[in-house]
């Protein structure tokens, strides 16, 4: 069968650089950082003290307060960005609620909401457990693409895909198959995280891989880098409204992009650390290129998955060799973690949305916090990674990179929109 064609009709997000689409690409072309002393928690003791946190978002705002007792903070962000994008696309009101599903991938779910009920049960200091009736919808990771079915009134499909930091991007591949076959008209999808909280960085530094540059945060993510030590923990969400076609054409909706392909793949080598020759990742962004029926050198820029630790980096750049030959050095990659931060979970979302924008405005992100000196020798210094400033120029196909532990690999494939 003839598969159906996906569009991007819609986007939201609220995430470290701002609380909407607009005010988050102008930080990008800004080459603004999110980083700053963390304020969620506090934070003294631990090896890293700061993070990437949403700033200025009031819960009041959007909920009242027995909502707020029900959902955790990873759901309330989902829900205003998936609200922005749902706005955005302006879907008809006589469209049936079962054509339109909601998929939100998420790698932690309610994590803060798990400590403190554990810290608050430890504290009660007796053995009867008390907890709150809200604690597991707070905890499950579905519990934000379901609540925002419920408050939209969308009947299609609706659930959450987890794969560590390739959730999300996982999450495009679950929406593009059910419009390319027909399911349904639409779908609202996206990435939701919270995990700024004493456990989260508490865990990843037992790891080793949170940056530790307290001294200066707005720098301390330098993908691709010499000086790179690890990533910045971040936290919001993003959502697009994915449509097909036919559909959008004939209500006459705005389209930004196409989505045209998507690959997914394993490393199969370790629970943490991905394979350092890049096999996995090259294939995967070789899957998206097949499956999009195009070319390697039709690629123009990669967003890539780019955390700024110093295994994944070099494993990433040499994957993208590895896929593109001599054409890597033709294109432009840039990691807009460095500004928005390590969003776990919702990143492939997050760079989704990025990757998509910069597609419709023609002008590829950058990647900041490189100095001069600052390059790695083990990565090929022909590679373009945009680095400290944007760069316009004429941008057909894109590709966003995910990678999670595990070894889950994730990649899509996005072309400049034409008729």
């Amino acid at each position: 069968m003839a598969l159906k064609r996906v569009v991007i009709t819609g986007l939201g997000t609220i995430n470290p650089l701002g609380n909407d689409v607009a005010s988050t690409w102008s930080a990008l072309m800004a080459s603004e950082s999110g980083a700053a002393p963390i304020t969620l928690f506090d934070a003294t003791l631990h090896r890293t003290r700061f993070a990437c946190e949403v700033k200025g978002f009031d819960p009041n705002a959007w909920f009242d307060f027995k909502e707020q007792r029900k959902l955790d903070r990873f759901t309330m962000l989902a829900y205003v960005a998936a609200v922005e994008a749902y706005k955005d696309a302006a879907l008809s009101a006589e469209d049936d609620p079962a054509r339109v599903g909601v998929i939100v991938g998420s790698g932690m779910g309610g994590v803060k909401t798990f400590e403190d009920q554990v810290v608050e049960h430890e504290s009660q200091g007796d053995d009867v457990p008390h907890y709150s009736p809200f604690l597991i919808p707070r905890i499950i990771t579905d519990i934000a693409a379901g609540y925002i079915a419920i408050r939209l009134g969308l009947k299609g499909p609706n659930f959450c895909t987890t794969a560590a930091c390739a959730s999300s991007a996982i999450a495009f591949m679950s929406a593009m198959n059910h419009i390319r076959l027909g399911k349904v008209d639409a779908v609202l999808v996206g990435g939701s995280e919270a995990e700024i909280c004493p456990i989260s960085i508490g865990g990843f530094n037992a790891l080793r891989a949170l940056s530790t540059r307290n001294d200066d945060p707005k720098t301390a993510s330098r993908p691709f880098s010499a000086s790179r030590d690890g990533f910045v923990a971040g936290e919001g969400a993003a959502c697009v409204v994915l449509e097909e076609y036919e559909h959008a054409v004939a209500r006459g909706a705005r389209i930004y992009a196409e989505l045209v392909g998507y690959g997914s793949t394993a490393d199969a080598f370790h629970l943490t650390a991905p394979d350092p020759e890049g096999e996995g990742a090259a294939r995967v962004m070789l899957d998206a290129i097949k499956d999009a029926g195009i070319k390697p050198e039709d690629v123009d820029y990669i967003n890539t998955h780019g955390t700024s630790t110093p295994i994944g980096d070099l494993a990433e750049a040499k994957a993208i060799m590895r896929a593109f030959g001599d054409h890597a050095f033709e294109m432009n990659l840039s990691s807009t973690k460095s500004m928005t931060g390590h969003l776990l979970g919702a990143s492939g979302a997050l760079e989704a949305l990025i990757t998509t924008l910069a597609l419709y405005h023609q002008v590829v992100p950058p990647t900041i916090n490189h100095a001069e000196g600052d390059d790695d020798p083990n990565i090929d210094p022909r590679l373009n990674f945009t680095f400290n400033i944007p760069q316009k120029r004429e941008l057909r196909y894109a590709i966003s990179n995910a990678f999670g532990f595990g070894g889950h690999n994730a990649a899509l494939a996005f072309r400049a929109w034409q008729k």
